[in-house]
Protein backbone atom coordinates (compact mmCIF):
# COMPACT_ATOMS: atom_id res chain seq x y z
CA UNK A 1 0.00 0.00 0.00
CA UNK A 2 1.26 3.49 -0.80
CA UNK A 3 0.71 6.10 1.90
CA UNK A 4 1.23 9.82 1.27
CA UNK A 5 1.58 12.17 4.23
CA UNK A 6 0.95 15.91 3.85
CA UNK A 7 2.22 18.23 6.58
CA UNK A 8 3.29 21.86 6.94
CA UNK A 9 6.42 21.26 9.04
CA UNK A 10 9.00 18.48 8.64
CA UNK A 11 10.59 19.31 12.01
CA UNK A 12 7.35 18.78 13.95
CA UNK A 13 6.47 15.63 12.02
CA UNK A 14 9.83 14.03 12.77
CA UNK A 15 9.90 15.09 16.41
CA UNK A 16 6.49 13.71 17.27
CA UNK A 17 5.43 11.19 14.59
CA UNK A 18 8.54 9.30 13.53
CA UNK A 19 7.54 6.19 15.52
CA UNK A 20 4.18 6.10 13.73
CA UNK A 21 5.91 6.50 10.37
CA UNK A 22 8.35 3.71 11.23
CA UNK A 23 5.40 1.46 12.00
CA UNK A 24 3.68 2.36 8.73
CA UNK A 25 6.88 1.66 6.78
CA UNK A 26 6.94 -1.98 7.93
CA UNK A 27 4.26 -2.97 5.41
CA UNK A 28 3.76 0.11 3.23
CA UNK A 29 5.53 2.53 0.93
CA UNK A 30 5.46 5.94 2.67
CA UNK A 31 6.06 9.30 0.98
CA UNK A 32 6.06 12.70 2.73
CA UNK A 33 5.07 16.06 1.24
CA UNK A 34 6.42 18.89 3.42
CA UNK A 35 8.32 22.17 3.39
CA UNK A 36 11.99 21.40 3.98
CA UNK A 37 12.57 23.19 7.30
CA UNK A 38 14.47 20.56 9.26
CA UNK A 39 14.72 16.76 9.66
CA UNK A 40 13.94 15.96 6.03
CA UNK A 41 17.44 14.43 5.86
CA UNK A 42 16.53 12.26 8.85
CA UNK A 43 13.43 11.07 7.01
CA UNK A 44 15.55 10.25 3.97
CA UNK A 45 17.95 8.31 6.21
CA UNK A 46 14.95 6.24 7.32
CA UNK A 47 14.41 5.29 3.69
CA UNK A 48 11.61 7.75 2.97
CA UNK A 49 11.13 9.88 -0.09
CA UNK A 50 10.30 13.52 0.67
CA UNK A 51 8.65 16.02 -1.67
CA UNK A 52 9.61 19.63 -0.95
CA UNK A 53 6.25 21.46 -0.86
CA UNK A 54 5.94 25.14 0.00
CA UNK A 55 3.18 25.87 2.55
CA UNK A 56 2.44 29.33 3.95
CA UNK A 57 1.67 28.18 7.50
CA UNK A 58 0.10 31.36 8.84
CA UNK A 59 -0.99 33.61 5.98
CA UNK A 60 -4.55 33.81 4.65
CA UNK A 61 -4.13 34.62 0.99
CA UNK A 62 -6.72 33.15 -1.44
CA UNK A 63 -4.25 33.16 -4.33
CA UNK A 64 -1.55 31.36 -2.32
CA UNK A 65 -4.02 28.87 -0.87
CA UNK A 66 -5.52 28.11 -4.27
CA UNK A 67 -2.01 27.47 -5.57
CA UNK A 68 -1.45 25.05 -2.67
CA UNK A 69 -4.67 23.19 -3.54
CA UNK A 70 -3.52 22.71 -7.14
CA UNK A 71 -0.05 21.69 -5.93
CA UNK A 72 -1.66 18.99 -3.81
CA UNK A 73 -3.81 17.86 -6.77
CA UNK A 74 -0.69 17.56 -8.92
CA UNK A 75 1.17 15.56 -6.26
CA UNK A 76 -1.77 13.18 -5.87
CA UNK A 77 -1.91 12.65 -9.62
CA UNK A 78 1.83 11.95 -9.78
CA UNK A 79 2.00 9.71 -6.71
CA UNK A 80 -1.35 7.84 -6.93
CA UNK A 81 -1.45 6.95 -3.20
CA UNK A 82 -3.83 4.38 -1.73
CA UNK A 83 -4.21 6.39 1.49
CA UNK A 84 -3.43 9.98 2.49
CA UNK A 85 -2.75 11.28 6.01
CA UNK A 86 -2.79 15.04 6.67
CA UNK A 87 -1.44 17.10 9.58
CA UNK A 88 -2.34 20.72 10.49
CA UNK A 89 -4.97 23.06 9.14
CA UNK A 90 -3.88 23.84 5.57
CA UNK A 91 -2.98 20.27 4.60
CA UNK A 92 -6.17 19.10 6.33
CA UNK A 93 -8.27 21.49 4.25
CA UNK A 94 -6.55 21.73 0.88
CA UNK A 95 -5.12 18.22 0.65
CA UNK A 96 -8.45 16.98 2.01
CA UNK A 97 -10.31 18.77 -0.78
CA UNK A 98 -7.85 17.44 -3.35
CA UNK A 99 -8.31 13.89 -2.06
CA UNK A 100 -12.09 14.24 -2.20
CA UNK A 101 -11.91 15.35 -5.84
CA UNK A 102 -9.55 12.46 -6.66
CA UNK A 103 -11.63 9.95 -4.64
CA UNK A 104 -8.60 8.93 -2.57
CA UNK A 105 -9.20 7.77 1.04
CA UNK A 106 -7.74 10.22 3.55
CA UNK A 107 -7.45 10.75 7.30
CA UNK A 108 -6.91 14.16 8.90
CA UNK A 109 -5.20 15.14 12.15
CA UNK A 110 -6.49 18.17 14.09
CA UNK A 111 -3.61 19.01 16.45
CA UNK A 112 -5.33 21.97 18.07
CA UNK A 113 -7.64 24.76 16.95
CA UNK A 114 -5.10 27.58 17.02
CA UNK A 115 -6.10 31.15 16.26
CA UNK A 116 -8.47 30.13 13.47
CA UNK A 117 -11.29 29.45 15.91
CA UNK A 118 -10.52 32.37 18.22
CA UNK A 119 -11.64 35.11 15.80
CA UNK A 120 -15.33 35.10 14.97
CA UNK A 121 -15.22 35.98 11.27
CA UNK A 122 -12.24 33.75 10.58
CA UNK A 123 -13.82 30.91 12.57
CA UNK A 124 -16.92 30.99 10.37
CA UNK A 125 -14.80 30.90 7.22
CA UNK A 126 -12.61 28.05 8.49
CA UNK A 127 -15.71 26.14 9.61
CA UNK A 128 -17.06 26.16 6.05
CA UNK A 129 -13.69 25.08 4.64
CA UNK A 130 -13.27 22.28 7.17
CA UNK A 131 -16.86 21.08 6.71
CA UNK A 132 -16.29 20.79 2.96
CA UNK A 133 -12.79 19.30 3.19
CA UNK A 134 -13.61 16.64 5.78
CA UNK A 135 -16.94 15.53 4.34
CA UNK A 136 -15.33 12.48 2.68
CA UNK A 137 -12.62 11.84 5.30
CA UNK A 138 -12.27 8.28 6.53
CA UNK A 139 -11.54 9.41 10.08
CA UNK A 140 -10.41 12.60 11.82
CA UNK A 141 -7.94 12.34 14.70
CA UNK A 142 -8.23 14.74 17.65
CA UNK A 143 -5.88 15.18 20.58
CA UNK A 144 -8.48 16.23 23.14
CA UNK A 145 -12.21 15.95 23.67
CA UNK A 146 -12.75 19.72 23.66
CA UNK A 147 -11.47 20.12 20.09
CA UNK A 148 -13.58 17.18 18.92
CA UNK A 149 -16.66 18.67 20.57
CA UNK A 150 -16.02 21.99 18.84
CA UNK A 151 -16.16 20.24 15.47
CA UNK A 152 -19.36 18.46 16.48
CA UNK A 153 -20.95 21.69 17.69
CA UNK A 154 -20.13 23.37 14.38
CA UNK A 155 -21.50 20.38 12.41
CA UNK A 156 -18.16 19.96 10.68
CA UNK A 157 -18.06 16.17 11.00
CA UNK A 158 -20.20 13.32 12.31
CA UNK A 159 -19.40 11.71 15.66
CA UNK A 160 -18.63 8.32 14.07
CA UNK A 161 -15.71 9.87 12.16
CA UNK A 162 -13.90 10.98 15.33
CA UNK A 163 -10.87 9.13 16.68
CA UNK A 164 -9.59 10.55 19.96
CA UNK A 165 -5.87 10.13 20.73
CA UNK A 166 -3.82 11.17 23.78
CA UNK A 167 -1.79 13.53 21.64
CA UNK A 168 1.22 12.08 19.86
CA UNK A 169 2.17 10.15 23.01
CA UNK A 170 5.63 10.15 24.50
CA UNK A 171 8.60 7.87 23.77
CA UNK A 172 9.58 6.81 27.28
CA UNK A 173 12.86 5.31 26.05
CA UNK A 174 13.96 8.69 24.69
CA UNK A 175 12.52 10.70 27.58
CA UNK A 176 13.75 8.81 30.59
CA UNK A 177 13.26 9.69 34.24
CA UNK A 178 16.00 12.16 35.24
CA UNK A 179 17.28 12.68 38.78
CA UNK A 180 15.75 15.75 40.38
CA UNK A 181 18.18 18.72 40.42
CA UNK A 182 19.79 20.29 43.47
CA UNK A 183 19.50 23.96 42.49
CA UNK A 184 20.41 26.90 44.71
CA UNK A 185 17.34 28.73 43.42
CA UNK A 186 14.03 27.38 42.12
CA UNK A 187 14.22 27.18 38.36
CA UNK A 188 10.98 27.44 36.41
CA UNK A 189 11.27 26.46 32.75
CA UNK A 190 9.26 27.69 29.77
CA UNK A 191 10.00 25.78 26.57
CA UNK A 192 8.21 26.71 23.36
CA UNK A 193 7.37 29.62 21.09
CA UNK A 194 7.61 32.92 22.94
CA UNK A 195 4.24 34.32 21.91
CA UNK A 196 1.10 35.74 23.49
CA UNK A 197 -1.04 32.62 23.06
CA UNK A 198 1.44 30.55 25.06
CA UNK A 199 0.60 32.72 28.10
CA UNK A 200 3.84 34.68 27.95
CA UNK A 201 2.31 37.94 29.22
CA UNK A 202 0.91 36.17 32.28
CA UNK A 203 4.15 34.26 32.83
CA UNK A 204 6.32 37.37 32.70
CA UNK A 205 4.01 39.16 35.12
CA UNK A 206 3.96 36.21 37.52
CA UNK A 207 7.71 35.55 37.51
CA UNK A 208 8.58 39.21 38.12
CA UNK A 209 6.17 39.36 41.07
CA UNK A 210 7.47 36.04 42.42
CA UNK A 211 11.11 37.08 42.04
CA UNK A 212 10.45 40.26 44.03
CA UNK A 213 8.48 38.52 46.77
CA UNK A 214 11.00 35.69 47.24
CA UNK A 215 14.04 37.96 47.15
CA UNK A 216 15.46 36.56 43.94
CA UNK A 217 15.19 32.89 44.91
CA UNK A 218 13.47 31.99 41.64
CA UNK A 219 14.67 32.10 38.02
CA UNK A 220 12.84 31.63 34.74
CA UNK A 221 14.66 29.70 32.02
CA UNK A 222 13.33 30.50 28.54
CA UNK A 223 13.98 28.04 25.72
CA UNK A 224 12.47 28.88 22.34
CA UNK A 225 12.24 31.43 19.58
CA UNK A 226 10.31 34.67 19.16
CA UNK A 227 7.05 34.47 17.24
CA UNK A 228 5.94 37.88 18.42
CA UNK A 229 7.71 41.06 19.47
CA UNK A 230 8.88 39.97 22.94
CA UNK A 231 12.60 40.52 22.50
CA UNK A 232 12.82 43.76 24.50
CA UNK A 233 10.80 42.32 27.39
CA UNK A 234 12.94 39.19 27.49
CA UNK A 235 16.10 41.29 27.46
CA UNK A 236 14.77 43.35 30.39
CA UNK A 237 14.02 40.21 32.42
CA UNK A 238 17.54 38.95 31.68
CA UNK A 239 19.09 42.31 32.65
CA UNK A 240 17.11 42.26 35.91
CA UNK A 241 18.42 38.79 36.79
CA UNK A 242 14.93 37.27 36.62
CA UNK A 243 15.33 35.16 33.49
CA UNK A 244 17.92 33.32 31.44
CA UNK A 245 17.29 33.17 27.70
CA UNK A 246 18.72 30.10 25.94
CA UNK A 247 17.24 30.62 22.46
CA UNK A 248 15.89 27.78 20.35
CA UNK A 249 17.31 24.37 21.24
CA UNK A 250 16.75 21.20 19.21
CA UNK A 251 17.55 19.03 22.24
CA UNK A 252 15.27 19.90 25.18
CA UNK A 253 16.24 17.19 27.67
CA UNK A 254 19.14 19.03 29.37
CA UNK A 255 16.75 21.89 30.13
CA UNK A 256 14.14 19.57 31.61
CA UNK A 257 16.94 18.03 33.68
CA UNK A 258 17.89 21.38 35.19
CA UNK A 259 14.31 22.49 35.88
CA UNK A 260 12.51 22.34 39.21
CA UNK A 261 9.17 22.88 37.46
CA UNK A 262 7.94 23.40 33.88
CA UNK A 263 5.34 26.12 33.21
CA UNK A 264 2.98 26.41 30.25
CA UNK A 265 0.12 28.91 30.66
CA UNK A 266 -1.17 28.41 27.12
CA UNK A 267 -4.50 29.75 25.83
CA UNK A 268 -5.18 26.68 23.66
CA UNK A 269 -3.44 23.42 22.79
CA UNK A 270 -4.12 20.20 20.94
CA UNK A 271 -2.08 18.17 23.39
CA UNK A 272 1.04 19.83 24.73
CA UNK A 273 4.14 17.80 23.89
CA UNK A 274 6.15 19.96 26.30
CA UNK A 275 3.98 18.79 29.20
CA UNK A 276 4.37 15.16 28.13
CA UNK A 277 8.13 15.45 27.78
CA UNK A 278 8.57 17.27 31.09
CA UNK A 279 6.38 14.77 32.91
CA UNK A 280 8.20 11.80 31.38
CA UNK A 281 11.47 13.28 32.66
CA UNK A 282 10.00 13.47 36.17
CA UNK A 283 9.25 17.16 36.46
CA UNK A 284 6.13 18.68 38.02
CA UNK A 285 4.27 21.12 35.79
CA UNK A 286 2.03 24.16 36.09
CA UNK A 287 -0.35 24.66 33.20
CA UNK A 288 -3.67 26.14 32.14
CA UNK A 289 -6.90 24.40 33.08
CA UNK A 290 -7.92 23.91 29.44
CA UNK A 291 -8.35 21.01 27.03
CA UNK A 292 -4.97 19.94 25.70
CA UNK A 293 -3.19 20.79 28.96
CA UNK A 294 -5.27 19.49 31.86
CA UNK A 295 -5.26 15.93 30.45
CA UNK A 296 -1.49 15.73 31.01
CA UNK A 297 -1.75 16.59 34.72
CA UNK A 298 -3.23 14.93 37.78
CA UNK A 299 -4.12 18.16 39.57
CA UNK A 300 -2.33 18.62 42.91
CA UNK A 301 -0.56 15.27 42.42
CA UNK A 302 1.73 15.67 39.40
CA UNK A 303 1.32 19.43 39.02
CA UNK A 304 -0.97 22.44 39.37
CA UNK A 305 -3.60 23.96 37.14
CA UNK A 306 -4.15 27.71 36.78
CA UNK A 307 -6.95 29.71 35.22
CA UNK A 308 -6.31 30.56 31.60
CA UNK A 309 -5.28 34.17 30.85
CA UNK A 310 -5.07 34.93 34.57
CA UNK A 311 -1.68 36.20 35.75
CA UNK A 312 -2.81 36.19 39.38
CA UNK A 313 -3.85 32.54 39.26
CA UNK A 314 -0.58 31.59 37.59
CA UNK A 315 1.39 33.55 40.20
CA UNK A 316 -0.40 31.79 43.07
CA UNK A 317 0.33 28.36 41.65
CA UNK A 318 3.96 29.22 41.00
CA UNK A 319 4.26 30.55 44.56
CA UNK A 320 2.66 27.37 45.83
CA UNK A 321 5.21 25.29 43.88
CA UNK A 322 8.09 27.45 45.14
CA UNK A 323 6.99 26.92 48.74
CA UNK A 324 7.04 23.13 48.36
CA UNK A 325 10.13 21.34 49.56
CA UNK A 326 12.45 19.79 46.99
CA UNK A 327 11.28 16.39 48.21
CA UNK A 328 7.64 17.30 47.58
CA UNK A 329 8.40 18.56 44.08
CA UNK A 330 10.40 15.42 43.36
CA UNK A 331 7.43 13.28 44.46
CA UNK A 332 5.19 15.21 42.10
CA UNK A 333 7.66 14.52 39.31
CA UNK A 334 7.55 10.79 40.03
CA UNK A 335 3.75 10.91 39.86
CA UNK A 336 4.04 12.72 36.52
CA UNK A 337 6.25 9.95 35.15
CA UNK A 338 3.79 7.26 36.28
CA UNK A 339 0.98 9.08 34.51
CA UNK A 340 2.95 9.09 31.26
CA UNK A 341 3.64 5.37 31.58
CA UNK A 342 0.00 4.56 32.19
CA UNK A 343 -1.74 6.88 29.72
CA UNK A 344 0.63 8.36 27.13
CA UNK A 345 3.17 5.71 26.17
CA UNK A 346 4.08 6.20 22.50
CA UNK A 347 3.43 2.69 21.22
CA UNK A 348 -0.08 2.68 22.66
CA UNK A 349 -0.83 5.80 20.61
CA UNK A 350 0.84 4.38 17.49
CA UNK A 351 -1.18 1.17 17.64
CA UNK A 352 -4.46 3.02 18.15
CA UNK A 353 -3.64 5.30 15.21
CA UNK A 354 -2.74 2.39 12.91
CA UNK A 355 -5.92 0.55 13.85
CA UNK A 356 -8.04 3.56 12.90
CA UNK A 357 -6.12 4.20 9.66
CA UNK A 358 -6.75 0.72 8.34
CA UNK A 359 -10.21 0.11 9.78
CA UNK A 360 -12.80 -0.80 7.17
CA UNK A 361 -15.21 2.04 6.42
Amino acid sequence: MKILIFTNHSYMLYRFRKELIQELMKHNDVVISTPFVGHEDDFKAMGLRCINTDVDRRGINPKTDLKLFFTYRRILKEECPDLVITYSIKPNIYAGLACAFAKIPYCANVQGLGTAFQRRGLAQFVTVLYRTALRKAKTVFFENQGNAQEFLNRNIIAAEKITLLPGAGINLNEYKMIDYPKNDVIRFLFLGRIMKEKGIDELFSAIRRLHDELNGKVVLDLVGFFDDDYESRVNQLVDDGIAVFHGFQSEPRPYYANADCVVLASYHEGMSNVLLEASACGRPVITSDIYGCREAVDADISGYLCKVQDAGSLYRQMLRMARCSAREREAMGRAARRKMEQEFEKQLVVQKTVKALFAKS
